[in-house]
């Protein structure tokens, strides 16, 4: 069943999220199918009745195939009277007694993968705040979702059949190294603390996967922030785009970059990285 998924769980924590920032009596939500036209509502949150339960919204239909459709929030204080929306679930909706009620898409790299809706029993205005709480839950879940895609791709790459050519060997080890440089650019953004602890054990076992089979690689000493800057140059990243990845300034990302490439005795930064790598400290 798809409540017993892991992204669907995803999904069900960020609804009791929703909930608990914002003071929405009700909150729903699912993911989008493998088509992306539909999205089944599979998780509910303090709702009195079963009328939302496994219901089928198509993209463009109703507030949420709205959300889908614009790839944006939407919300209306008054569902049932709403000119903004096409009121193909006004039964469904009735039935459960909502009237204001907002929607937030997930999007992962630019695809819908979902939808949470919070709601409330009377017709008023959801305030900015409202919305930007379930816009936060909806982000929570797109970054949980990113993670997953990129322990999805590891995993392709090391069940890849055919034969281990030196070309396909390089291959798969710069798909690793692209999704080891995601996960860490995740990490530090990621709020649950042993989740975290747990991504950055895996980008550690994928380095000492990756260190030099001849020689001992060595303590480098850099920081947390000095890898995930290293990850993305390793990537291609240029400063610009790490530090949009990272989430820091430009000029920090620079200086970051200076101090490993100091400790790593590089003067380039691609000696930084191969540095890096002999090091075991990067895939």
């Amino acid at each position: 069943m798809a409540a017993d998924t892991a992204e669907s769980v995803e999904v069900r924590t960020a609804l009791v999220r929703l909930r608990r920032a914002t003071g929405l009596p009700v909150a729903f939500g699912g993911l989008v199918d493998s088509g992306g036209r539909l999205v089944r509502i599979s998780e509910l949150s303090g709702t009195a009745t079963p009328a939302l339960s496994a219901l089928a919204v198509s993209s463009g239909n109703g507030l949420g195939g709205k959300a889908v459709a614009l790839a944006r929030p939407c919300a209306v204080s008054d569902y049932p009277a709403s000119r903004q929306i096409s009121h193909e679930y006004d039964r469904a909706v009735a039935t459960e007694g909502l009237c204001s009620v907002l929607a937030v898409p997930v999007v992962v790299r630019r695809r819908v993968r979902g939808v949470l809706y919070g709601a409330l029993r009377t017709a008023q205005p959801l305030g900015d705040r409202t919305l930007e709480a379930a816009v936060a839950a909806a982000r929570d879940v797109e970054q949980a979702l990113v993670v997953r895609d990129a322990a999805r791709d590891l995993l392709d790459v090391v069940r890849e059949p055919g034969p281990a050519t030196e070309a396909t060997k390089d291959a798969a080890w710069e798909e690793v190294r692209e999704a080891h440089g995601t996960l860490r650019a995740l990490a530090p953004r990621i709020a649950d603390p042993r989740l975290r602890a747990e991504l950055l054990s895996v980008c550690g076992r994928l380095a000492d996967a990756a260190a030099p089979s001849e020689g001992v690689p060595w303590d480098a000493g850099l920081t947390p922030r000095e890898v995930d800057v290293l990850a993305c140059v390793a990537a291609g990243a240029t400063n610009a785009a790490a530090a949009e990845r990272l989430g820091l300034r430009p000029e920090t990302v620079k200086g970051y970059l200076r101090s490993a490439m100091r400790r790593l005795g590089a003067h380039t930064r691609l000696e930084a990285v191969v540095a890096a790598r002999r090091a075991g400290v990067l895939p």
